[in-house]
């Protein structure tokens, strides 16, 4: 179970105006502007549970997903994952979770995907039959036979986040956290995806965080969904219940996003 209670998080960001006269004043005199990123966020999410955790740019969405992973500290409230603190148990936390950042890649650019995959074992310390196991059947659930072989670099963004996701769950993580799992991927690269979260979640009963704008990601994936706006909880409840009529689920959240003015 994934709880957060009254959660808050700050960053003090650096500001000055432009130009050399600008950049000499900043070397003795810098401004500071202090952002909000999350602001008494609470939420409980249920083992096996799949939420579609969604808001506008600099909503806090990334942020939440940092502090659930461990990366980051809150300034203050609580953050229990499976009856652990992600920032103070961190060693035995990234054993039960995997993450996917869809613009941030976990796997070594000039080598063979397999040589990043063996890595990862070691790095998680998989044993031999778990791992032999864990491959074989994410090679065949994401098609990757041809894929690992090759660099990382010479990957498409697709092939690429097929990977990615496999990396993450090599050692059969509890919890996976999604960040834009599908930014930038064509229609099949999309549904392949989609495809394979689904059969993760009711196959091993994988609780499921998935940010994205994605709004068709959300509808094929989840049924609740949190709504988070300049760093405050707006909403937590299914997509019936935000559902007008006939509109489709893009046209529903862009209302949402009006009404809540964010």
């Amino acid at each position: 179970m994934i709880t957060m209670e009254h959660v808050c998080k700050s960053y003090k960001i650096a500001k000055r105006n432009a130009g050399f006269g600008a950049a000499c004043k900043a070397l003795f005199h810098r401004e500071h502007e202090l952002i909000h990123a999350l602001s008494d966020v609470s939420f409980t999410i249920g083992d096996g549970e799949m939420v579609g955790y969604i808001g506008p740019n600099g909503a806090g969405k990334s942020s939440t997903i940092k502090i659930l992973s461990g990366i980051l500290t809150p300034d203050s409230g609580t953050v229990l994952v499976d009856g652990r603190i992600p920032h103070k148990n961190r060693i035995r936390h990234v054993r039960e979770i995997g993450v996917v950042f869809g613009q941030r890649s976990q796997l070594w650019w000039d080598v063979p995907v397999i040589d990043s995959f063996e890595l990862l074992k070691d790095i998680y310390s998989i044993p031999d039959s778990q791992y032999r196991k864990s491959l074989e059947e994410l090679t065949e659930l994401l098609n990757l036979k041809e894929l690992l072989r090759s660099p990382t670099r010479q990957l498409s963004l697709g092939q690429r986040m097929r990977c990615e996701i496999a990396a993450s769950l090599l050692h059969r993580p509890r919890i996976l956290f999604l960040d834009e799992p599908t930014i930038g991927l064509d229609a099949v690269s999309k549904l392949a995806v989609r495809d394979f979260i689904l059969q993760q979640n009711q196959n091993h009963k994988t609780t499921v965080i998935l940010t994205t704008h994605d709004m068709q990601d959300i509808e094929a994936l989840t049924n609740r969904i949190i709504l988070i706006g300049k760093g405050r909880l707006l909403l937590d409840g299914t997509i019936d219940d935000i559902k007008k009529g006939g509109e489709s689920i893009d046209e529903t959240v862009a209302e949402l996003y009006r009404s809540y003015d964010i």
